[in-house]
């Protein structure tokens, strides 16, 4: 068997938008995300196959926005599942999640006079997440959403749901890991690292994943498309590390020259202070009313009575 680059690992990593589109986005290879879907439902929904839509959906007038999906397929049974993969932090992830099903949900809205009904089908968007949400449940690595009526805590809106999976937060060991949704988050963060398929892994279930994700056995163009998308990668990590580096470096700056001026200030200040009580003093032995010392220094009347 030919040996692969060390810097490529064994195994196709999920991370990237290549190697994600790789195992997921591939008609050959869809029992995979079928495989995927069923554990994150974990028997909730029950998915026998699915069909790849267009990703790119516009907007009704021409100067609308437009959204690109990642992955976007439908269900058997007329469910619509949005799935994407994010790497770096984004500001508002939460508000392009609802964008984005809020822009399909009214995709799928018929129109016309035979369209005149607001039934819908079932919309799910999945995420994949490189990075933490910042949320105040620190080490929450799954986030299962719907819409739900607060006091009763019900899901008052059964076919819509947000699936949130942050990568970073989910630490099982081998030992600890129980489900199958267990085995896809440990799969999707760990895939990369690994040199062998492990021993707890149903290897007719699971085995499809490590057979296609050997770098050996991926044809030359793969091979080069999966090596720059890891190059893209890096870069990327990179590009957002040192803009977190300068910013950082910044605030620190600006913090500084802050503080020196608030400094400064506070030393004039408390200089200013100390002169005018040795002024108030020389003018209390010259036996100046109260009133004449305050307008003199700027010091209060009860300062200067306390002056001694």
């Amino acid at each position: 068997m030919k040996k692969t680059k060390s810097n490529l690992g064994k195994y196709v990593g999920f991370s990237g938008d290549w190697s994600f589109k790789f195992y997921f986005g591939r008609e050959e290879n869809k029992p995979i995300l079928i495989g995927f879907l069923n554990g994150l439902f974990e028997g909730e929904k029950v998915i026998q196959d699915l069909h790849y839509r267009p990703v790119e959906q516009g907007g009704d007038v021409e100067n609308e926005r437009k959204v690109i999906f990642d992955l976007y397929c439908t269900g058997i049974d007329g469910e619509h599942f949005i799935i994407e993969m994010q790497q770096l932090y984004q500001d508002f992830f939460k508000d392009r999640t609802v964008f984005y099903t809020s822009r399909l949900i009214n995709k799928l809205l018929p129109r016309g006079y035979k369209g005149n009904t607001y039934e819908l089908p079932e919309v799910y968007f999945i995420g994949i997440l490189e990075f933490e949400l910042g949320e105040t449940e620190p080490g929450k690595y799954f986030y299962d959403v719907a819409l739900c009526d607060k006091q009763s805590n019900r899901v008052f809106y059964e076919k819509l749901g947000y699936k949130l999976l942050v990568l970073p937060n989910y630490n099982k060991d081998e030992a600890d890991i129980k489900t199958d949704m267990d085995i896809w988050l440990y799969l999707l963060k760990n895939m990369s690292k690994l040199d062998k398929i492990p021993d707890f892994l149903d290897k007719r279930v699971f085995g499809l994943i490590f057979d296609i994700g050997e770098v050996a056995k991926l044809t030359p163009e793969d091979k080069m498309a999966y090596e720059a998308s890891l190059k893209h990668k890096r870069d990327a990590e990179n590009t957002y590390s040192t803009a977190q580096r300068i910013g950082h470096d910044r605030g620190l700056k600006e913090g500084l020259k802050e503080g020196l001026k608030e400094g400064l200030k506070e030393g004039i200040a408390k200089g200013e202070q100390k002169k005018a009580i040795e002024t108030a003093l020389k003018l209390k032995k010259m036996a100046l009313s109260v009133e004449q010392i305050a307008e003199v220094t700027g010091l209060t009347i009860d300062q200067i009575e306390k002056l001694k």
